[in-house]
């Protein structure tokens, strides 16, 4: 039997919501964002939950094997506490609900404080869902393992009378790959980029630098490819990545042949300096885009991107300069291909957008009518 692994991204204007489908019916899902008003007909932006929750009880399923949220932004989150069934408390245990059978979430996440107005806020529930599966020992990964954590779960286990411990194992470091995947039984890994234990030391905590990225690697019949998952970090933590990367001569991590671009496609993530026509990389990132194999795709995980005089003076993501850097990269790669989530297949009508991975190449599927991905429309055959 042909192996096959798919990702697909929906449309939500500037947020994320990916979800990978790996060949043995594993399905692990990056972020999750419901846009106000989705549900209704005339939105452009996908029905996250009517769409994942049809896919699941397609296959009779009412879980995802993983759910990891790359920070804790609510363009990663919004709508996550009315669609999942939490653990923490009865109010989010109703019919219907999607379970997690295991949640991954980067260290900030569980560290996060939080003022007394912001109690209700999806962030905070969040965390104490984080917390609770980690002070029951079950469910969960935690990634990276900062001072201020370990001091803040060895008191509360302490307290419940286990050892300071007994909880080590449900902690991931970068450089690592996340446990409970691998090539042989699964035919994909999760390499481990970020966050570093610095990035949320010392109580000071950027979500965007702490936030998780991964390099998901799909094995298919005995051919690889690689998709770079990024959560909304900017040049500096993606310079970091690649250096680090480079220093323990793990480069073959940084290759991509699908890379969800950063931040809504913000300049930030390429450089300081937006440019008046377009952003010039930073020297690291630089070598990061000319790591995509040749006929890869990058994809903006954002609202159109518009070439005309008033998108260069543009402050929030995304920005016309920023695509314009992606654009001349990925022609610098033989072939590449720059792609916006709600411009695919059209800007009046987006639809979510489906890769798939076979020993033959890497394929983009085009959306039929219902949304479904259903007919091969570019391919990047892999040679060898």
């Amino acid at each position: 039997m042909t192996t096959i692994h798919q990702v697909t991204f929906f449309p939500v204007s500037n947020g994320d919501t990916v979800r990978v489908r790996l060949h043995n019916g594993r399905r692990i899902l990056f972020d999750f964002c419901q846009k106000p008003g989705a549900e209704k007909d005339d939105s452009t932006n996908a029905d996250v939950k009517k769409l994942l929750k049809a896919e699941l009880d397609d296959v009779k399923r009412d879980y995802f094997d993983v759910v990891a949220f790359t920070h804790a932004d609510l363009d990663h989150i919004q709508g996550s506490t009315d669609f999942f069934w939490l653990e923490h408390a009865v109010k989010y245990q109703t019919e219907g609900r999607v379970k997690i059978r295991e949640l991954w979430v980067p260290a900030a996440m569980v560290l996060e404080s939080a003022a007394n107005d912001q109690q209700s806020n999806e962030f905070v529930i969040l965390r104490q869902e984080a917390r609770y599966r980690l002070l029951e020992g079950k469910g969960i990964r935690v990634f990276s393992d900062p001072p201020e954590l370990r001091k803040w779960l060895e008191a509360a286990l302490e307290k419940r009378g286990e050892n300071k411990s007994s909880r080590d194992h449900l902690f991931v470091d970068a450089g690592t790959l996340a446990p409970g995947f691998s090539l042989a039984a699964d035919g994909a890994e999760l390499f481990v980029h970020s966050p570093f234990k610095e990035h949320c030391a010392g109580g000071d905590i950027i979500r965007n630098q702490a936030a998780l990225i991964f390099n998901v690697r799909f094995d298919c019949d005995g051919q690889q490819f690689d998709f770079l998952q990024v959560g909304d970090a900017e040049w500096c933590d993606l310079e970091e990545i690649v250096k680090i990367t480079r220093y323990h001569k793990r480069d073959d991590r940084l290759k991509w042949d699908l890379f969800n671009i950063p931040h809504h496609c913000s300049y930030k993530a390429l450089s300081d300096e937006k440019g008046d026509k377009e952003t010039v990389p930073k020297p690291r990132v630089r070598e990061l885009l000319l790591e995509g194999r040749p006929d890869s795709f990058l994809v903006s995980s954002s609202k159109k991107v518009p070439d005309e005089p008033s998108a260069y003076k543009e402050i929030q993501p995304p920005h016309i300069q920023a695509r314009k850097a992606y654009e001349r990269y990925a022609k610098e790669i033989d072939g590449g291909t720059f792609l916006v989530t709600m411009e695919e297949p059209n800007g009046y009508s987006p639809k979510p957008m489906t890769f798939e991975f076979k020993a033959t190449g890497l394929y983009k599927l085009r959306a039929a009518a219902t949304g479904a991905a259903s007919i091969v429309t570019s391919t990047a055959p892999r040679a060898g």
